[in-house]
């Protein structure tokens, strides 16, 4: 075959006479499946979903044996929404006969990599999901007033094997996170020859990575955390040759009391977004130990790890320093790292030679600004060049676009720091499925919180079916 004949078509339109689509999903994870899933029932909804990926995989990376969630199997796509959902846990375990086995566990944190089984089976189960389907732009189209989508549909290489274009009244994106490496590294993060990986890839790297002499583990957060425990398990009693370096100032549990989980409420989430953008802005940073904290089972692991290692006399071969930063990196020969250490409390720096390092480096929100760039003229922006997004998760648009762009987990800025939690999935894609259709297929409760953020007579609601805001080129506010 030439290349002329391999090369995809260029992006054909939808014939005239072809209903445009309710609702095109850009991204199948988590938050997209679960909106998926919701819209699933609701018959008098067309929906298509599309993802670049060839299947559904949740981190595959980190599904550490024996790591398990950070919140309670409620939080799966649907329950906190609609409890008699087909696509609930619950029911997934009842299809696979397992529903005894999981009672007499009595486990409310699941593992992630029953909940990746989980989520996979919704994914090969539930219509109108495509994969290997790769969207590459996002056009308003004024004339047909609806949004146009093309895509490109891949072959099991990953390669172009056809484009298509789709119409659609609104469109939901959930593209994800991506992982993050900070500057001095990335360099050392794309050289074969040194192990340098993102938490991310760490199972694809393991046995490598425990072939080094001396490893590094860097980020303080629960990743880190379960990758330390992890390779300090499999080193040797007194040749455990590893280090674990922190920025922050010191290796923090995760904040789990019950008031402190309501931050994680529709209640917060709805008191966040009305909040001044600049401290919305302020508080984001601030509450970091809410969502980068270690889960306390998980340090009292690592503690005892460690400790069981005293028992014969000696101290095990491990460094943990929190409080340092990387100030740059470079190679060594072929083979080693040496990183450039500055300690802000000490104000002293050091250097450290290591042959294989794993970032724990966290993730950023993947930039919508490429797909969106034909919807660019219409973006209403806040004074930080970020997208402005309402109270029922819609990008701020100029009054010429009737139709409605959904993010998931791109809102943080805001709606605060459970942007990202699976706890509030179901809860978001109900309110998007209610605003939407314009019905209220998923009533939302009142109240979900014992906690009253702001003053009494000023706290923010979820609002009533009739009270739904649309924002445009001004900002709206409910009224209390």
């Amino acid at each position: 075959m030439t290349a002329e004949s391999a090369a995809p078509t260029p992006h054909p339109a939808t014939p005239p006479t072809e209903a445009p689509r309710d609702l095109v999903g850009i991204g199948i994870g988590p938050f997209n499946l679960s909106l998926a899933a919701l819209a699933h029932p609701l018959t008098e909804l067309d929906t298509a979903f599309y993802e670049q990926r060839p299947a559904f995989h949740w981190h595959p990376g980190l599904l550490i044996e024996g790591a398990t969630l950070q919140v309670p199997f409620l939080a799966d796509l649907v329950t906190l929404a609609d409890p008699t959902s087909h696509w609930s846990f619950l029911n997934y375990l009842k299809t696979r006969e397992r529903l005894f086995p999981f009672y007499f566990a009595e486990r409310f944190h699941i593992q992630r990599a029953e909940y990746d089984a989980y989520c996979r089976w919704v994914s090969e189960s539930l219509p109108g999901l495509h994969f290997s389907h790769q969207v590459d732009a996002v056009r308003w189209n004024p004339e047909r007033a609806l949004f146009e989508v093309d895509f490109t549909q891949l072959d099991a290489e990953g390669e172009a094997e056809a484009l298509g274009r789709t119409y659609t009244k609104n469109v939901a994106i959930g593209v994800g996170t991506a992982p993050y490496v900070p500057e001095p590294l990335k360099p050392l993060a794309e050289a074969p020859t040194v192990p340098v990986v993102h938490s991310a890839d760490y199972l694809t790297h393991r046995e490598r990575l425990l072939a080094a002499e001396h490893i590094t583990v860097i980020g303080s957060g629960q990743s880190g955390a379960e990758i330390f425990l992890d390779l300090l398990r499999a080193r040797p009693a007194g040749r455990e040759k590893i280090t674990w370096l922190a920025r922050s100032e010191a290796f923090a549990p995760m904040e789990y009391s019950k008031l402190g989980l309501e931050h994680f409420t529709p209640d917060y989430s709805h008191y966040f977004h009305h909040l001044p953008e600049a401290e919305r802005d302020r508080l984001v940073p601030a509450q970091w130990q809410l969502h980068k904290g270690i889960d306390a089972d998980t340090i009292a692991a690592i503690h005892e790890e460690l400790y069981q290692r005293t028992l014969n006399g000696g101290w095990p071969d491990a460094t943990l320093t929190p409080g340092v930063s990387i100030r740059t990196a470079g190679r060594v020969a072929t083979t080693k790292v040496e990183l450039h250490l500055e300690h802000r409390q000490q104000g002293t720096r050091s250097r450290l030679t290591t042959d294989a390092v794993v970032l724990a480096t966290g993730y950023k929100e993947r930039p919508l600004s490429g797909m969106l760039t034909g919807l660019d003229p219409y973006l209403r922006r806040d004074h930080s060049e970020r997208p402005r997004i309402d109270d029922r998760f819609r990008l701020v648009l100029d009054d010429r676009v009737q139709g409605s762009v959904y993010v998931q987990n791109a809102e943080r800025h805001t709606h605060g720091v459970g942007a990202p939690d699976l706890g509030l999935a179901a809860w978001r894609s109900a309110t998007i499925l209610n605003t939407l259709t314009g019905k209220d297929p998923y009533p939302q409760p009142r109240r979900t919180a014992f906690t009253t953020f702001g003053l009494t007579g000023h706290e923010h609601r979820a609002p009533l079916p009739g009270q739904q805001t649309r924002e445009r080129g001004t900002m709206v506010k409910l009224q209390d």
